[in-house]
């Protein structure tokens, strides 16, 4: 954690829990939608700033390019994904604080971009009214998890939704976020200024002014898709804050997404010749 005086001016603020990732010998391994979104935008040329809060069983030093602000120091969020035959069973062991807008650093309120990446329902909902001149991206996918008493993880929907969905500039989720409900996805692109449904190797669907687009995503020999939702949003919310084009922002975050299933963990975040490659494209 740094030290609130020495933060550093950033033009990506990042909004969440780090978590541990139990493994099958029982290590823990870094990740979570500030790892992976975070990561990225760095790689694309930001200065990111990630509000988040854990413990000090947790090595961050993979995120030594991030400015990182622990808002309250405890207990580190811990999942465990268990695969049974009928798909991906989640457990949450233990989650640490909520984050709130009071836990943003006064330097970093003014950020151009603002990315609420909750991956346990830590985020509260003032922080949807506390960036008013940023660009406010949301990837609430955490926002729609419901944890039992033995940390078992299953959907519900997200709380609030007529009012805090609409608050957003753009929001992010995937297929399986909404449990692939046709019904519930069009709800959500009702509320939405600008929603963005990821669907896995089959691309993404964008919902902006009562038009959706489809954008397939290129055939890739896919390894590990873990953290692949989280890259593609911070590409999107990266060229859509430089463009202001949701249409050229899921073409880019689609084409470098498809790149991160080919490579392991944290190796999945775009890397300086696929990022050049892609804007050299988009010219």
């Amino acid at each position: 954690m740094r030290k609130l005086t020495t933060l550093k001016p950033i033009d990506y603020l990042l909004i969440g829990h780090v978590t541990s990732d139990l493994q099958s010998d029982g290590s823990g391994k870094l990740g979570g939608t500030a790892s992976y979104s975070g990561l990225t935008a760095n790689m694309l040329g930001h200065t990111v700033g990630l509000v988040s809060s854990f413990g000090d069983d947790i090595d961050l030093s993979a995120l030594s390019p991030l400015q990182i602000f622990n808002a309250e120091k405890g207990q580190t969020t811990c999942f465990k994904n268990i695969a049974t035959p009928s798909g991906r069973q989640q457990y949450c062991y233990q989650r640490a604080s909520t984050l709130s807008a009071k836990n943003v650093p006064a330097a970093w309120r003014i950020a151009p971009i603002v990315h609420l990446g909750p991956i346990a329902g830590e985020i509260d909902p003032d922080l949807f009214d506390a960036f008013p001149d940023s660009l406010l991206c949301c990837t609430p996918q955490g926002m729609l998890r419901h944890i039992s008493d033995d940390g078992k993880v299953t959907f519900h929907d997200l709380p609030n939704k007529e009012i805090l969905l609409p608050k957003a500039d753009v929001v992010v989720l995937s297929n399986e976020d909404l449990q692939g409900d046709e019904q519930l996805i069009e709800e959500y692109a009702r509320l939405c200024e600008l929603l963005v449904v990821t669907e896995n190797k089959e691309g993404a669907r964008v919902y902006w002014k009562q038009e959706m687009r489809k954008f397939n995503a290129p055939l890739k020999e896919s390894v590990d898709e873990t953290g692949s939702g989280d890259i593609f949003a911070a590409c999107f919310f990266h060229h859509y804050h430089a463009s202001g084009n949701p249409w050229k922002a899921a073409h880019f975050a689609v084409e470098l997404s498809a790149n991160s299933v080919t490579r392991y963990y944290l190796e999945s975040v775009p890397n300086p010749e696929e990022i050049k490659l892609m804007k050299m494209q988009a010219i």
